[in-house]
């Protein structure tokens, strides 16, 4: 039973590598990208009570159809809610495109999507910048986070929804 099951695993293993080695495995670069994709980054890593990070989220376009519509929200995570003390609210909204820089409203937790300012030409991007203001009288020692989830409607009817996405997480210390 011993040399029949070593067998049968040798023989798995052979063909694993003929197929690696004759490129006839899957490969991670042939996979499309998204439809649409969703990234985050901030303006700083830290912060301290009473002052502010941007927080921007770049949407882009990698179909061959304009978007025409996109929904998306932004909420706390788990961890940054069990922080009471963590006070901060998002203060201002501002859209880049390739005409430039313009404000927006609506700066959350839902339908942010308005501000991209849609439509978004195929291979284009649109990114949103909020002000995250960290209050004076906030707690410190803690990390604030966000996660997304957005919808984008294209102009051949179909759709992409995505997420959660998360933000990078933006840690307030004393000073």
């Amino acid at each position: 039973m011993r040399s029949f099951l070593t067998r049968r695993l040798g023989l798995t293993a052979v063909l694993a590598l003929c197929l690696a080695l004759f490129g006839l495995a899957p490969s991670a670069s042939a996979a499309a990208p998204a439809a649409a994709q969703l990234t985050f980054s901030t303006s700083a890593a830290t912060t301290t009570p009473g002052g502010s990070v941007e927080l921007s989220m770049t949407l882009t376009n990698n179909k061959t159809y304009d978007i025409w519509f996109v929904y998306q929200t932004i909420d706390p995570t788990w961890l940054t809610n069990q922080r009471p003390d963590l006070k901060y609210a998002f203060t201002g909204c501002t859209l880049t495109g390739p005409s430039g820089s313009s404000a927006c409203s609506g700066t959350g937790p839902a339908d942010l999507g308005a501000n991209y300012g849609a439509t978004i030409p195929p291979g284009q991007s649109r990114t949103v910048t909020l002000t995250l203001q960290v209050a004076a009288d906030s707690g410190c020692n803690g990390n604030i986070g966000f996660y997304s989830y957005f919808y984008a409607e294209f102009s051949d009817s179909s759709n992409v929804s995505g997420g959660p996405v998360h933000t990078p997480e933006t840690r307030v210390l004393c000073a």
